[in-house]
């Protein structure tokens, strides 16, 4: 594995401003959204508006990612995605949620999620997983990629191409009538091939007019995920594999994720509907 230093937090920029037109999600100014009561299974309609918001998304985090190179800090990662989303009258949902201070997650090497972006170098070597979630029409669309920055050495490379196909091959194991525990069942028995870590703690979920409906997705076979997916159900799939173990140490901020021995971690995201005979992928640009 690449013999990079282990990440510190860098400097916060300010808050980034959102045109006044622009609709905000009800939690933007709370300390947590407020808990969603309403069904899993989303009416056509609102599928509709989701195929927008997720398009809005892919989108921003591809603007995103055609400027990932070493010496580009991820706050001008954050900068790019937050202008895009704004300029197509979305509203990032992460800004605000929950407190989170940026428009996108950057996780870069050893972390596993939610790393705020801030002055921190990507450095040749790197690999970093950008997080862009989107609301417009009252919905959201959420997905996230982890791309090399520069000349990656093979592990890690491979990490991050085997990464995107567990979720491909679990997008492809949704079909109304299973349990959703198929998900995590694919997931983690590709991840056992290669000796990776699959991480628990941290889930796809549920997604539509809230942005985390309450509904757990995980990426390992969990006796207790017995769901039933059915037509119309949206939700998330986010696999995050790990070069060694997939327990994990918090950072001061309350959001940054780091693999507890500090190897690195990789993760892929979309967004979905189930369909009558599997899945559409919501998040597409």
């Amino acid at each position: 594995m690449s013999g990079q230093s282990l990440l510190v937090p860098g400097e916060l920029s300010p808050i980034r401003s959102v045109p006044g037109n622009i609709r905000r999600p009800e939690y933007v100014g709370k300390p947590a959204p407020t808990p969603y009561t309403g069904p899993e299974v989303q009416t056509p309609a609102t599928i509709e508006l989701m195929r927008t918001a997720g398009r809005i998304a892919a989108r921003a985090m591809e603007e995103a990612a055609k400027h990932i190179a070493p010496g580009v800090t991820t706050d001008e990662l954050d900068r790019v995605a937050h202008e895009y989303m704004c300029d197509h009258g979305a509203y990032p949902s992460t800004l605000g949620y929950r407190g989170f201070p940026k428009s996108l997650c950057s996780s870069i090497n050893e972390v596993i999620c939610h790393g705020i972006p801030d002055s921190t170098v990507l450095r040749d070597g790197d690999i970093i997983n950008l997080d862009v979630t989107a609301y417009i029409g009252g919905v959201h669309g959420d997905n996230n990629a982890t791309y090399l920055v520069g000349d990656v050495d093979e592990e890690s490379r491979l990490l991050v191409e085997r990464t995107r196909e567990s979720l491909a091959r679990a997008i492809k194991a949704v079909k109304p009538g299973r349990q959703i525990n198929i998900i995590g069942r694919v997931i983690e028995s590709y991840a056992k091939r290669f000796g990776y870590g699959v991480v628990r703690d941290f889930t796809g979920h549920g997604i539509n007019s809230a942005f985390h409906s309450g509904l757990i997705v995980p990426h390992y076979d969990s006796p207790h995920a017995t769901t039933t997916i059915q037509p119309g159900m949206t939700f998330t799939i986010e696999p995050m594999l790990t070069l060694g173990t997939h327990e994990y140490d918090m950072w001061e901020d309350g959001w940054t994720v780091v693999t507890k021995d500090r190897k690195r971690t990789a993760q892929f995201e979309h967004t979905l509907v189930v369909t009558d005979t599997g899945a559409e992928i919501l998040t597409l640009p």
